[in-house]
């Protein structure tokens, strides 16, 4: 995770002229909230912040910042194909997040319109869709690799290098791997490694943009470079964007 945004305040900071539009007490849905940095920060400012994650130590993650920063907000463990089941009662949001690369860890393109459509379904009339994304056609065009982090990274007083593992297959459509790997270096000169292998289906950013229009999505903002790492794609809803 970038050094900006390891706090709440510099997570919203990211989308700071989408949040500073925000009428007060917007309801904001932070679909795959991770350890809550985002959500913790909306609700910060007063928003109405529903926070939910496939994984269940995500959500705990979450509910326990937000206990750290004196914060309310709501955290539910709930996967993509499970939100409109859990929260097509509630009333509309102003706001659904996906960020963080999460939308490749949808199985592939069927899930991934699945769970486009469940957020597109949960938006208010004048509501938003934001989402982030590698950009998947330079991760693909480097191939199978392994990253060794350039220099030290120092998190909460501990030094660590980072390493990425990248499993790239031949087509699009299977599924690819990342392994993340942190190697601490102690203060006794010892190296303590933990890993974590993940699952990812990744999408051409024209994909993307074609699946948002077909779940009834305008895309009204597009950062995406093939030359970046990242980009950030801001969405409205159609009779919104044709009224």
């Amino acid at each position: 995770m970038p050094e900006g945004k390891l706090t709440p305040a510099g997570s919203v900071a990211a989308f700071g002229d989408l949040v500073e539009r925000l009428p007060p007490k917007a309801r904001v849905l932070d679909c795959a909230c991770g350890t809550g940095q985002l959500a913790v920060g909306l609700a910060a400012l007063g928003l109405d912040v529903t926070a939910t994650d496939a994984s269940a130590a995500m959500a705990r993650r979450t509910h326990q910042l937000a206990e750290q920063h004196g914060v309310s907000l709501r955290t539910l463990r709930v996967s993509w194909d499970e939100l409109s089941d859990r929260l097509d009662g509630s009333p509309p949001f102003d706001v659904v997040f996906c960020v963080g690369n999460s939308l490749a860890h949808a199985e592939g393109a069927s899930a991934r319109f699945d769970a486009l459509t469940a957020m597109s379904r949960l938006l208010s009339r004048d509501g938003h869709l934001v989402l982030t994304s590698r950009t998947w056609e330079l991760v693909r065009t480097r191939g199978s690799r392994l990253d060794v982090g350039p220099r030290l990274v120092r998190r909460q007083g501990r030094d660590a290098v980072v390493v990425y593992n990248w499993q790239i297959e031949q087509r699009w459509d299977e599924e690819h791997h990342l392994e993340i790997a942190v190697a601490q270096v102690t203060a006794d000169g010892s190296v303590l490694t933990r890993s974590e292998r993940l699952s990812c289906w990744p999408f051409r950013q024209e994909e993307l943009v074609s699946q948002l229009h077909a779940v009834g999505l305008e895309v009204e903002s597009n950062t995406f470079d093939p030359d970046a790492e990242n980009y950030t794609v801001i969405a409205a809803k159609k009779e919104r964007a044709q009224g």
